[in-house]
């Protein structure tokens, strides 16, 4: 079969946010079916998934023309009140040609949302004209500027468009082309007329594009289901909106080729128009803040300073540490150990901005504290960020980082939720406003709200959608899929009530797309130079006009090599600083809670008895309930219990098994001595990564690196390699480990080892 030329320049996918059902992956594997070599992303006023689809589209050989559908005011983008406008904003299809050109888009697509937002995020005229470098500009679809004026068939209308192609062909020259559609619709056949005319009287040429929203033709009835839940109608509301066809689907090249049937240059151009694009994008290259040491120090060695001087002052009472005013050898072996694989991946500046800023906060009094993988490098420990010694608990700096890793370091720090805000306006000010940002989170229809959104847009009784939810387990995360598989009820119900099968049909469809974008509880980017020279940029939804956050999620803002950190505000620490406060205002008693007794024998008394309400983390009824079957009489019971409390652990027999042991009822079973000597101290259960580690490592001579990769594949569900697959007898480590399934992948619930998944 003979492939004629043409590549979609106009395409939406599910970030046009409820006006567009096509995944990227789907997106992509469409075209590379088509045989097309290249394929744009156009979504409506935003770039949220940009850099997702570049990534993919290269992944199948397809190339990404990196793109987006602008708004764009009437007259000036400032001006908000709409007076004399009979449109708030007129669309655009804006392509980038080069890198030079995604720079551009990106700059205009953060001031439409930080200047120009009215209703949408708009540009105007004098954005388009300074940004215009390296961009390919497409007049736009039925709802464009010059669509409106070709719909018409006026003479008068037809003079003053010619007046608008003229603006736009000085300012892109030839790289604007008129943009011609065919959905079917009786409006694009009217504006075609027009467009041919205007193209044989300017002498600017015509491009074929057809307005994808998405995927297949089946799908039309998803992007219908979407536009109920987007404006808040049923499916039998008359007077709603809705798509006039059934031909927003991603057609095949001879499918454009019959639409438009006698323009078979104009469709032909969009490859021309492709072929012109070359776009690399620098992934990977570091973008980092630069942190100023004293004059005449390099940053490595303030940093070793800095960690020489907290280990002296954290060890200054341990002798087994400090020792005749040095310290031990094996806290010097360590602590110079990490700090050659820290210097050697050029991560001096990243320990050294996060230090000063948990050092503003000590300085004034906000408690911060350090936990995850972090937790586990002594620098770190040195630096006052973490408050655990990583040597009293074994805890491996590999976790954390190794040289044969290139992803950066993440220290995850918690703040005092009431005072998070004073340490982010010290970063702003310290290393520039337009330099930090908070990073965007995207809301996806998951299972249960798939359920209630479609159940509002078909417009069923709350009631009966409410019955059908509570049919789901109660899992997190669970998918419908899977929902159907676990619970005989909602399967029954599906199979012998049309209308739920209806209502389910239509809920696996949506789910999964972005619904919404929201700002991470904690992530923060800081960069060396303005944001909006990496990433487009926006106001938050839930504090309009006031908080700035990327229009990228946490991934992509690391992959453009940018520093994400965690600026995580904890109502713990805030309680925990208030009774400081009011124990200190009450008896003048000045108390450091880091440096309570882990021996206490009334706590234990207390958390033996279960009477934890309001005490983080050992609140929940079932971590009560396992307080009191446990009996815990030492600090590293409470570590394990928090580890042990998941579903994995407690549908696998772990926690049975711990206990037993624990209390004597059941001798422990080492099937090595080198698995006694890590495994006892959690009385022969594999509770925590690090002992993982250290069997993989000890017993079965895996280097530390290689077993960090091991138990991230295990913790992600991942099957092993052939070559893991001879380490492992039965192809995979799971499988002899029943306990690590359906563990959820967080490490929140404690603050000192990350419990094995």
């Amino acid at each position: 079969m003979t492939y004629r030329p043409f590549a979609h320049l106009h395409c939406h996918s599910h970030y046009s946010l409820l006006d567009g059902a096509g995944r990227i992956d789907e997106l992509v594997e469409q075209a590379k079916a088509f045989r097309m070599n290249a394929l744009a992303l156009t979504d409506h006023g935003n770039l949220y998934g940009a850099l997702e689809f570049y990534q993919k589209a290269k992944a199948v050989g397809i190339k990404p023309i990196l793109g987006y559908e602008a708004y764009v005011a009437p007259g000036s983008r400032f001006q908000k009140d709409g007076a004399g406008q009979k449109e708030s904003s007129f669309h655009l299809t804006l392509l980038a040609a080069n890198a030079t050109g995604f720079r551009n888009l990106v700059k205009m697509a953060s001031a439409a949302f930080l200047e120009g937002f009215y209703y949408r995020p708009r540009i105007d005229k004098e954005l388009l004209a300074a940004y215009q470098e390296g961009i390919i500009c497409l007049s736009g679809c039925a709802s464009s500027e010059l669509s409106r004026l070709l719909a018409t068939g006026a003479e008068a209308d037809m003079n003053r468009a010619i007046q608008v192609a003229g603006w736009f062909r000085e300012v892109f020259s030839d790289r604007y082309f008129i943009e011609i559609q065919n959905n079917g619709m009786e409006l694009q056949k009217a504006i075609l007329r027009g467009a041919v005319e205007l193209s044989q009287r300017t002498g600017i040429p015509l491009v074929a594009t057809s307005d994808v929203h998405y995927v297949r033709p089946e799908d039309a009835l998803t992007q219908d289901i979407l536009l109920c839940i987007s404006t808040g109608k049923t499916r039998n509301d008359p007077n709603r909106l809705r798509m006039e066809t059934n031909e927003f689907y991603l057609r095949s090249p001879e499918e454009m080729y019959q639409v438009f049937s006698g323009l078979e240059e104009a469709v032909q151009r969009s490859q021309e128009i492709a072929d012109r694009v070359e776009i690399e994008l620098e992934l990977g290259r570091r973008h980092f803040p630069v942190f100023t040491p004293p004059e005449g120090k390099s940053s490595e060695q303030f940093l070793r300073e800095l960690c020489l001087e907290g280990l002296k002052h954290r060890y200054a009472d341990r002798p087994e540490r400090w020792q005749n005013g040095q310290l031990a050898p094996e806290v010097m072996e360590r602590l110079e150990r990490e700090l050659r694989v820290i210097c050697k991946l050029g991560f001096a500046n990243y320990f050294l901005i996060v230090w000063d800023f948990v050092r503003f906060a000590r300085e004034r009094g906000i408690a911060a504290s350090a936990r995850g993988s972090g937790v586990g490098s002594l620098v770190a420990y040195a630096l006052g960020l973490s408050h655990v010694c990583p040597l009293e608990y074994d805890l491996l700096f590999e976790r954390f980082l190794d040289e044969n890793r290139q992803e950066a370091p993440d220290i995850d720090i918690d703040f005092d939720k009431e005072r998070r805000a004073e340490v982010l306006a010290y970063v702003r000010e310290k290393y520039g406003t337009e330099n930090v940002a908070q990073i965007a989170t995207f809301g996806r229809l998951a299972a249960r709200a798939a359920i209630r959104d479609v159940g509002r847009a078909l417009g069923m009784p709350i009631p009966k959608v409410d019955a059908v939810v509570a049919k789901m387990p109660e899992r997190l995360n669970i998918t419908l899929e899977e929902a159907l598989q676990e619970s005989e009820e909602l399967r029954r119900e599906y199979d012998t009530n049309p209308e739920v099968r209806e209502l389910l049909d239509l809920a696996r469809r949506v789910e999964g797309l972005v619904r919404n974008v929201g700002t991470h509880a904690a992530a923060v980017v800081i960069a060396d130079r303005p944001l909006t020279e990496y990433v487009p940029l926006q106001f938050g939804q839930e504090k309009k006009n006031s908080e700035v956050i990327t229009q990228w999620a946490m991934g992509d803002v690391e992959r453009a090599g940018l520093l994400k950190m965690d600026f995580l505000g904890l109502r713990n620490l805030t309680i925990l600083s208030k009774a400081v406060l009011s124990i200190q205002q009450s008896t003048g008693l000045q108390i450091d809670p880091y440096r309570f007794p882990l021996d206490d024998r009334e706590t234990f008394a207390l958390l033996c008895r279960g009477e934890t309400k309001g005490i983080f983390q050992l609140e929940s009824d079932g971590i009560r309930e396992l307080l009191q079957r446990m009996q815990p009489d030492h600090f590293r019971d409470i570590i394990a219990v928090n580890a042990l409390y998941r579903p994995g652990p407690l549908e696998g027999g772990m926690v049975d098994e711990y206990i037993q042991v624990k209390h004597g009822r059941k001798k422990a079973e080492y099937p090595h001595p080198i698995m006694k000597e890590i495994l006892e101290e959690t009385h022969g259960v594999m509770v925590y990564q690090e002992q993982v580690m250290r069997i993989l490592n000890r017993l079965g001579g895996i280097g530390l690196a290689d077993a960090y990769k091991c138990i991230k594949a295990i913790s992600k569900k991942n099957l092993f390699t052939q070559r893991s697959s001879r380490a492992f007898p039965g192809g995979k480590l799971r499988s002899s480990l029943p306990w690590w399934k359906n563990s959820p992948g967080t490490d929140s619930t404690n603050p000192i080892q990350r419990p094995m998944h």
